[in-house]
C-alpha cells in the first residue's frame, strides 16, 4: 500500500489569534479571513519492513523509528507526527513528510501537514471520518504537541483551500467561503519571509493568559480586531481594494498593540521599505515576531515592492492562491 497527500498552507488576512477557545466567546461577531495558498505540506504513507514506525521529516532532517504506543507518545523528535501516528493507531508504517514553506513562516505550515497526515493515515486505517471531524483530531493532537491551545482557522484552509471567513461563537464553527476572485486578489499580495522564524504557540499563549486574567487593553485589542475582520470582508466582497488595505492596515496597528514581540526592527524595516515602494499596506503573517509577512498593492506596484523587499534581505515566496484543499491519493 502506498498512500500520498498534501494540504495548502494559508495567508491570514484579518482576525486572527481571536480563533483560541475561548478568546472568541467574549467578542460577539469574531471571525477570521483567510486565504489558501499553494505552498503545500506533504505526506507519504509506505509500509514498513516490521510493525515499528518510522517518522522521516526531510525538512529538518530528523527521524525516528519507534515501536510502541508508549513510545510514540513520548517521543520528542517529531512529537506531532508520533502523537498523530498513535491517534490513528497504525503500526508496520513509514511516515515521509516534506513542507514547502520555510519553517516558522507563520502561515500555519504545522497545521496544513497535520492536516495531510491526518487524511493520508485515515486512507491508510480505512477511517470512515468526515472531513469536520479528522479537524478535531488534528487541532487536538496540536495541541498535545505543542502544550498550548491552538487556534481553529489553520486547519480549515489546509482541508477545503480557498478564501473564506470562519464565524466563531457559542454554537462553534462555520466556514463561509467569499465571493473573491482568487486572480484579483493574487496578484495584488507580495508575500516575502522576513529570515527569522516565529513561535506562535508561545507568543498567542501568553496573549490568551492576559486576556483570561482581564487584562483590559487585550480585551479591547480584540474588540478592534473582530470590527476590522467584519470590515475587510465587507471591502472584499465588493472589490474594494482600497477599503481592504486601510482594514488590512488597522489590523496589523491593532496587532503591534497586543505585545511588544509582535513586530521586530527587520519588520518594521520591510514594511517601510513596502509602504515606500508602492505598497498600500503590509502585515505579518500568524503572531507576528518573525516568519512572513505581505503586502497588499496595486497590480503595477507589485513589482517595485517585491525589489524593495529582496533589497531589505526578505526572501521573495512565489505563491498563488490555492482553490484546492487537502488531496490524497
Amino acid at each position: 500500500m502506498h498512500v500520498t497527500a498534501s494540504a495548502p498552507t494559508r495567508i491570514d488576512l484579518a482576525g486572527g489569534t481571536i480563533d483560541i477557545w475561548p478568546l472568541y466567546l467574549f467578542h460577539d461577531g469574531a471571525q477570521t479571513l483567510n486565504a489558501a495558498i499553494s505552498l503545500r505540506a506533504h505526506v507519504q504513507l509506505d509500509p514498513a519492513e516490521d510493525d515499528r514506525v518510522e517518522i522521516v521529516s526531510e525538512d529538518t532532517g530528523l527521524s525516528v523509528s519507534l515501536a510502541s504506543s508508549a513510545a510514540l507518545k513520548a517521543d520528542t523528535t517529531l512529537p506531532l507526527l508520533a502523537k498523530l501516528a498513535d491517534a490513528f493507531a497504525v503500526k508496520g508504517i513509514v511516515i515521509r513528510t516534506r513542507g514547502e514553506s520555510p519553517a516558522g513562516a507563520g502561515i500555519a505550515g504545522s497545521s496544513a501537514l497535520n492536516v495531510a497526515v491526518c487524511g493520508a493515515l485515515a486512507r491508510w486505517t480505512g477511517s470512515t471520518a468526515d472531513r469536520e471531524a479528522l479537524l478535531v483530531t488534528a487541532m487536538n493532537v496540536e495541541a498535545q504537541a505543542i502544550k498550548v491551545p491552538t487556534g481553529l482557522q489553520d486547519y480549515r484552509p489546509a482541508m477545503y483551500g480557498g478564501i473564506a471567513a470562519i464565524e466563531l461563537g457559542a454554537h462553534g464553527l462555520t466556514r463561509v467561503p467569499l465571493g473573491v476572485d482568487p486572480l484579483e486578489l493574487q496578484h495584488r499580495i507580495v508575500l516575502c519571509y522576513t529570515g527569522a522564524p516565529r513561535n506562535s504557540g508561545t507568543n498567542n499563549w501568553e496573549i490568551t493568559k492576559r486576556h483570561i486574567d482581564g487584562d483590559a487593553h487585550v480585551f479591547d485589542c480584540f474588540e478592534r480586531i473582530r470590527d476590522t475582520a467584519a470590515g475587510m470582508r465587507e471591502a472584499l466582497q465588493r472589490g474594494d481594494w482600497s477599503a481592504t488595505a486601510r482594514h488590512l492596515a488597522e489590523e496589523w496597528a491593532n496587532r503591534k498593540r497586543l505585545a511588544p514581540g509582535v513586530t521586530t526592527p527587520v519588520i518594521d524595516d520591510l514594511i517601510a521599505r513596502a509602504l515606500a515602494a508602492g505598497a498600500d499596506a503590509a502585515k505579518v503573517c500568524g503572531a507576528g515576531g518573525g516568519g512572513c509577512l505581505f503586502c497588499l498593492a496595486p497590480p503595477e506596484r507589485t513589482a517595485a515592492v517585491r525589489e524593495a523587499l529582496a533589497a531589505g534581505g526578505a526572501r521573495l515566496l512565489d505563491f498563488r492562491i490555492e482553490t484546492d484543499g487537502l488531496l490524497v491519493e
